[in-house]
């Protein structure tokens, strides 16, 4: 099947690039004597109305007709890339999704049909026509698949590290469509040379003396049933060419590989310094954090609500709780990246000085100030870069060998040479955090970065974890649902539940300085090697409520065994109990230190 295409391809290539100089004299030799004649042995096809072969026509028709689509083709690619790029961006993003979402409600030959009046008759007008009428099939296709990709964690790492929207569609965005796209592209090339055809076979298309097989089909549509040839020959020749194009689609992702590294060594970004840090305590506060998404009926969910939380300069904070506390959501908040349709409101927060709720301020100042470090790396790596292009992009002045060695990975000119599909999950998670740490950002998020790896690689990529961050001096935020491991790496612990920060405090006064009954059952669900092995594993009774549903008392009340009657109606503040300690809790626990 394949040899035959290729035969075909080949075929059609050969046709359109010497058939013009070979039957050439024999469509334009006029004879008289020999006018609308049928098939014979020596004009196979038969001749037109004015005695020239019809099938050297046809051969000289191949030039003009496959080049016309191609050029159609290509045009409506370019409009639509950038017409589906545009679209990608977060300002003028809205504009043009709705110029698309009008485009796309009309079928694309009617769209040619109106641009061939507008354009003007003849094969320019007609190239721009179908161009135009074809362009936002690619347009959409571009933002529905790229707005996955951007969606994606790796693409998110890549604009904290201070890419530009540019620098994200070219080397992240695009070379992740590119398969598609060729695709696309060759079914686009067999439809064009449909629409151009019918555009010139009535009238609007390519004009005398010039012809394409769309104009010898409406010639010999006279000749129907006199002589069929003539008009059969050039609609064959349409449908041909029409299914070799399309077969060629099916096998356009191999090509596409190719268009896909070229994509992905496009110019390197090129970094101006940011402005020096001032020297203050603080990183990263947020005062009064409130995130919240819409409903299916539109209505505003909250998932985060009224969070206090303030990181140090070089503190290492953990956050912690069940799943569906907003751990990650407050640190999307922070870093800036909480995803459309989600609001962010706050009192204040900031990053390094600047304010994340400035969205125009701290797209241009914030990048490179925050760094991030995703649970699972293999959706975190952008999969058609290297691993080293995608750590020199953090910072075009780091070694990336260096980088690399630094954090304790074996071999590491070979891994900056591979493909994140070709490392280990431990090593592409130690790569992850060479990426971030390269940027030497002012905070470093860690999202449950070792969960997906087992005890052995997890422990030993949080002690490489650890001693890269107390070298670089980066404050770190790490998220877990994990109270060991967090009181492992961390100073500071910030337990989370149910959108609300629960208790702060120091980790040297775990286990007994607990104060919040949450922060109690989460340190008592943790196994113990003493422990009874016939007894059943200690539980939370109960469930985290849904988000927005945990009304006006304490949204832990419902599985805490010490509420009262005061904990179902009021919701308690977060009070301090000691220096560095505070809880949101009615009745703290006894014995705090």
């Amino acid at each position: 099947m394949k040899r035959s295409l290729l035969v075909l391809i080949l075929l059609f290539l050969v046709l359109a690039a010497v058939g013009p100089v070979l039957a050439g004299p024999a469509a334009d030799r006029v004879d008289v004597a020999g006018l609308l004649q049928g098939p014979s042995s020596r004009h196979w096809l038969g001749t037109d109305h004015m005695g020239r072969d019809i099938l050297a026509q046809i051969l000289v028709a191949s030039r003009l007709s496959l080049g016309s689509a191609v050029a159609a083709t290509a045009l409506a690619a370019v409009i639509g890339v950038a017409i589906g790029s545009a679209s990608l961006a977060r300002r003028v993003g809205p504009l043009f999704t709705a110029v698309l979402n009008v485009l796309v409600a009309f079928p694309s030959l009617l769209l040619a049909i109106f641009f061939a009046v507008i354009f003007g008759v003849g094969a320019q007008g007609a190239v721009l026509a179908v161009g135009v009428a074809m362009a936002p099939s690619f347009g959409r296709l571009i933002q529905t698949l790229g707005a996955s990709v951007m969606a994606s964690d790796y693409v998110s790492a890549a604009r904290l590290l201070g890419l530009r929207h540019s620098r994200v569609l070219t080397g992240y965005v695009l070379p992740n469509v590119a398969e598609p796209l060729m695709l696309s592209l060759t079914f686009a090339a067999g439809n064009a040379l449909v629409v151009m055809s019918g555009l010139s076979f009535l009238g609007l298309g390519v004009q005398l003396p010039d012809y394409d097989w769309g104009q010898l089909l409406q010639s010999g549509l006279s000749q129907i049933y006199t002589a069929p040839a003539a008009a059969l020959g050039p609609a064959v020749a349409i449908m041909l060419a029409g299914m070799t194009l399309s077969m060629a689609g099916e096998h356009g992702a191999v090509a596409a590989s190719g268009v896909r590294r070229a994509l992905s060594s496009t110019a390197r970004r090129a970094r101006s310094p940011l402005p020096a840090v001032p020297e203050e305590a603080t990183v990263a506060e947020a005062r009064g954090l409130r995130v919240t998404f819409p409903d299916s009926g539109g209505r505003p969910v909250t998932v985060v609500d009224g969070v206090d939380l303030s990181i140090g300069k070089g503190e290492r904070v953990g956050l912690v709780g069940e799943s569906g506390s907003g751990k990650s959501i407050t640190a999307l908040a922070l870093a800036g990246l909480v995803p459309h349709p989600g609001q962010v409101t706050a009192d204040s927060l900031s990053v390094s000085k600047v304010n994340v709720l400035d969205v125009r301020r701290s797209e241009r100042d914030l990048k490179g100030r925050v760094a991030m470090v995703f649970q699972d790396a293999t959706r975190a790596m952008n999969p058609v870069l290297r691993v080293g292009t995608q750590i020199a992009e953090a910072s075009a002045g780091h070694d990336v060998v260096k980088a690399l060695r630094s954090l304790k990975v074996a071999n590491p000119a070979l891994r900056a040479r591979q493909y994140p599909h070709q490392l280990s999950g431990g090593t592409l998670q130690r790569a992850m955090i060479a990426m971030a740490l390269t940027a030497e950002p002012d905070l470093l998020i860690a999202d449950e970065p070792t969960t997906a790896l087992d005890m052995t690689v997890q422990r030993a990529t949080l002690q490489v974890l650890l001693e890269a961050v107390t070298e670089s001096g980066s404050a770190l935020l790490f998220i877990s649902h994990d109270i060991a491991v967090v009181s492992g790496i961390c100073e500071r612990l910030v337990v989370m539940y149910a959108g609300g920060v629960v208790e702060d405090l120091p980790v040297r006064l775990l286990p007994g300085g607990a104060a919040h009954p949450y922060t109690a059952a989460l340190l008592a669900t943790l196994p113990s090697l003493d422990a009874d092995r016939a007894a059943p594993l200690p539980v939370i009774p109960g469930s985290l409520p849904a988000a927005g549903s945990a009304g006006t008392g304490c949204a832990f009340a419902p599985r805490c065994p010490r509420a009262a009657e005061r904990c179902l109606s009021e919701r308690p503040p977060l009070a301090g109990l000691a220096p560095g300690h505070r809880t949101a809790c009615w009745y703290p626990l006894e014995g705090v230190a």
